[in-house]
């Protein structure tokens, strides 16, 4: 479904970019958000420092996350926080290591890699970090749980879809977002030769596992999505088919990247 129907070599790539009819890109990268290319959970950088009722200091029944942080989101806006403090937040969340030198790396090839995310943060945080980094120009789609100011000026939450992946928490199961995009990029004649994926979490595995033998994960070091990996390889060798790439500073893996390039 995601693979090329011709063998395309390297320089032709680099033929007609920018012009109309210009060769769509011939991989796919797609990025998680929190603790990937963030160094930290958004979620937590909004709460830090904030006093939260007992209830809301509980940790969520399992796949419920969704609508604990509606809650804690509707008590920050009774609290008094509004646009401008919530953006301040996102804005101010460091990179992970290395993540900077990746995005110079692939703004220098836009036109062999075609970048989204998926994300189970929100729209608004997501949107708001990647244009402070200068960053937001590089991604085709940005896929993250809805989130907007109602009347009040209240921040509000709502689930990105419903799915049967048993996985998954409710609000997302990001293989389905996965699986659905490459259909539709499918639909529109774009194939990718090779898919990439950069995570860290445990919902970040369940798409991985949808990689194939051409593609490459590339979990963050000592995460779950690693260590969740790591299992399944010693539990049911050959049945995670990507290779794998772990890293603890980003410019692992645009130097993985860029050796793909030079074997093309």
């Amino acid at each position: 479904m995601r693979r090329c129907c011709e063998a395309v070599g390297l320089p032709c790539l680099f033929k007609g970019v920018g012009m109309a009819g210009a060769r769509p890109p011939p991989f796919l990268l797609v990025f998680d958000f929190d603790e990937t290319i963030v160094d930290e959970n958004s979620d937590d950088s909004v709460v830090r420092g904030r006093a939260l009722p007992e209830e809301l200091r509980q940790s969520p029944r399992e796949g419920s996350y969704n609508e604990h942080m509606q809650r804690v989101l509707a008590f920050l806006g009774e609290q008094g926080l509004r646009a401008a403090d919530f953006r301040a937040v996102y804005e101010n969340i460091p990179l992970s290591p290395g993540m900077a030198e990746l995005f110079q790396f692939l703004s220098k090839h836009q036109e062999l890699f075609e970048v989204i995310l998926i994300s189970d943060a929100n729209t608004f945080g997501v949107e708001a970090k990647l244009r402070a980094a200068g960053a937001r120009s590089l991604f085709r789609k940005v896929f993250s749980n809805p989130a907007g100011f109602d009347r009040r000026g209240f921040l509000t939450l709502g689930p990105y879809h419903s799915h049967k992946c048993l996985q998954c928490p409710a609000n997302m199961c990001k293989r389905k977002i996965l699986t659905e995009y490459l259909a539709e990029r499918a639909r529109e004649e774009v194939e990718f030769q090779r898919v990439f994926y950069v995570g860290d979490g445990a919902n970040d595995f369940c798409p991985s596992g949808t990689l194939r033998a051409a593609d490459v994960a590339f979990p963050r070091k000592g995460y779950p999505m690693h260590r969740m990996i790591q299992e399944i390889q010693e539990k049911q060798p050959g049945a995670f088919q990507a290779a794998v790439v772990p890293w603890e500073s980003a410019v692992e893996v645009a130097r993985s990247l860029q050796e793909l390039l030079k074997k093309k």
